[in-house]
């Protein structure tokens, strides 16, 4: 299967996935406003994720994948990954029960400033000792989703989220309420969901003739090797959810409500993310390992140009476009109930501010398995501790000399991902693992232009529309349609694109 249909699959699947999850957000808006429950619920569901992505998503996969890609024989492929899930199985319930018991401590590393509110403290650490368990589970499904994704299975594995999304919105539908009962309803289904979303891998790893069985952990020379690994990945990698992190600890002692805002605003800056990086890079890091392996730098430095492009040609105008229509966007998705006009405009502002970073955070994704398909994970240690320690002082600037409340935070990450970008990118180019092509810088400076002028249109449009108090369904609607044709037609302008060309992708569509 080639990228761009690997990157298809994943992708096709991830936008049912999104639009599950923002059925699931216009009801947690309509049902939890954005204020102290909201902001206490998202924490809860924030720390199991944190934790997840640092050390089982994003650090197990770029150590596995790999590791498990090489071994040419499907039983001893088999066996390593069973000494992997019995390792990954024991060692997560021994820290979930930790979890419990320390879970005061854990709530306030991550957001000490709902200490000066004890019941929005307490309700806190309730709804995160239930979602916690979530953790478990997850972990286990990005194992099996290593095994399938490293066998070229990427449906599974991708319709995964989508299992989390359709779970909590029955949760929140049979069981919601008043704000606290639905927070509590919700904190359930995230528990839930983990449950389904392993049986759903399990069985389709027990398809494909990987059964794996619980046995007695052994550490042997494999799993040091892998641990090895994973460690400088687990300090330095996935600096996206660090910074995740550090925010949503600045943001508790910013305003009520900075938590709720912040995660709404980036809920939809994620949408390009996760249907464009995510699914071309991970596509990208078995196909880079096989070639980095068997030594082509030449169609690996294709490989990832071809990716670069790719990612581009729909990263600009997907952070133009939600750009542009910001507000009207977020009043259509979440303006009711408890969700008020206010709460509006104040995740517009982030969301314009995260729109800033999200060329890096897809391209991130694109770059960052490079280092992984070589075997390292120690230099995006160093690159994470910069991009950290930047956007620490950044957020901090802003809100302290500037006041720039919560935005700054959203502006923070955005910068922290492009300085993140930069750095990858430098690296790689200096050991000579990648170079852009002619063709590629051409493009990419053509499609920015195209996008600053769609941007532009759409914006005129959406106030024009906002003036003369056009339905916001059919405002945004239109400024999709002005937005994909002014797009388009400035890339056949440019020269980008060819008339052949649509009408290839038109006589596709028709079949």
């Amino acid at each position: 299967m080639s990228l761009l249909k690997s990157s298809a699959v994943i992708s096709g699947l991830t936008l049912l996935s999104r639009i599950a999850g923002y059925a699931r957000d216009v009801m947690i808006a309509a049902m939890l406003g954005a204020g102290a429950v909201s902001d206490a619920f998202f924490v809860a569901f924030r720390l199991p994720n944190i934790f997840r992505a640092l050390f089982a998503e994003g650090a197990f996969s770029a150590a596995f994948v790999p590791m498990f890609a090489k071994i040419k024989s499907k039983e001893k492929a088999r066996d390593f990954a069973e000494k992997i899930f019995s390792i990954l199985f024991f060692a997560l319930l021994g820290i979930t029960i930790i979890a419990q018991i320390l879970m005061p401590g854990l709530v306030w590393l991550l957001a000490s400033g709902f200490s000066d509110e004890p019941e929005k403290f307490n309700l806190s650490v309730d709804l995160t000792r239930v979602t916690f368990g979530y953790l478990l589970f997850i972990s286990l499904v990005s194992l099996l989703g290593g095994v399938l994704n490293s066998i070229r299975k990427f449906a599974f594995f991708a319709s995964a989220p989508l299992l989390l999304n359709l779970t909590l919105i029955i949760s929140l539908w049979l069981f919601g309420g008043g704000q606290e009962t639905s927070a509590y309803a919700l904190s359930w289904g995230v528990f839930a969901a983990g449950i389904v979303q392993f049986l759903w891998l399990y069985f389709a790893c027990v398809k494909y003739g990987y059964k794996l069985q619980l046995k007695l952990p052994k550490i042997d020379t494999e799993v040091k090797a892998l641990l090895k690994r994973m460690l400088p990945v687990v300090l330095g990698a996935g600096v996206l959810q660090i910074n995740v992190l550090v925010n949503t600890q600045i943001a508790s002692y910013v305003s009520n409500g900075a938590v709720s805002y912040l995660y709404y605003a980036d809920r939809i800056s994620q949408f390009p993310l996760a249907l464009i990086g995510t699914a071309i890079g991970t596509a990208l890091l078995p196909l880079l390992s096989r070639q980095f392996r068997e030594g082509n730098k030449g169609e690996s430095t294709k490989t990832q140009n071809d990716a670069f492009r790719l990612a581009w040609f729909f990263a600009i105008p997907s952070a133009f476009g939600l750009a542009a229509i910001a507000s009207p966007l977020i009043a259509m998705l979440f303006e009711r109930g408890e969700f008020v006009a206010a709460d509006t405009l104040m995740v517009a502002k982030a969301l314009i501010a995260y729109c800033v970073g999200v060329p890096a955070f897809i391209l991130v994704k694109i770059f960052v398995p490079g280092f992984y398909a070589n075997e390292d994970t120690k230099t995006p240690v160093i690159i994470g501790i910069i991009c950290i320690a930047a956007n620490i002082a950044v957020s901090l600037a802003l809100i302290y000399i500037y006041n720039f409340d919560h935005v700054a935070l959203a502006i923070s990450t955005s910068v922290s991902s492009w300085l993140n970008l930069i750095l990858l990118l430098a690296v790689l180019r200096r050991r000579e693992l990648f170079r852009f092509e002619e063709k590629t810088i051409s493009r990419c400076l053509k499609i920015l232009i195209s996008g600053f002028v769609m941007m532009f249109i759409v914006k005129v449009w959406v106030l024009q529309a906002l003036i003369l108090a056009i339905p916001l369904y059919v405002t945004i609607i239109t400024a999709m349609i002005i937005g994909a044709f002014t797009y388009f037609v400035m890339l056949l302008m440019l020269g980008v694109m060819k008339v052949e060309d649509i009408q290839k992708l038109v006589k596709k569509l028709k079949l």
